[in-house]
């Protein structure tokens, strides 16, 4: 059964960093786009960040140059560096796999809370 696991949401403070990471299992993890989205409460969910297998990235405009996605195919693993958090960023924090011709796999999603 495919798993797709995220990890190292939290209380933050205004200003903070956290570094997500999501572990993917039982698919060929390098053929995958991968990407982080949120969903804050009372709106939709929107995409963050996302890397493509050969490790293109693309970024919500807004988010560019606080958040950095990354992928480590040798551990299946894909992360995201938030930096400068702001309360707006509180959310949950959900990690999706997506391949052409493959079904997509969504996480169970990570609380991410900013607050002083």
């Amino acid at each position: 059964q495919v798993q797709v696991v995220e990890s190292g949401g939290g209380l933050v403070q205004p200003g903070g960093s956290l570094r997500l990471s999501c572990a993917a299992s039982r698919i060929t993890f390098n053929l995958y786009t991968m990407a982080w989205y949120r969903q804050a409460p009372g709106k939709q969910r929107e995409l963050v960040a996302s890397i493509t297998s050969e490790g293109s990235t693309n970024y919500q405009d807004l988010l560019k140059g606080r958040f950095t996605i990354s992928r480590d195919n040798a551990k299946n693993t894909v992360y995201l560096q938030m930096n400068s958090l702001q309360p707006e960023d509180t959310a949950v924090y959900y990690c999706n796999a997506r391949a052409r011709y493959r079904p997509q796999y969504w996480g169970q999603g990570t609380q991410v809370t900013v607050s002083s």
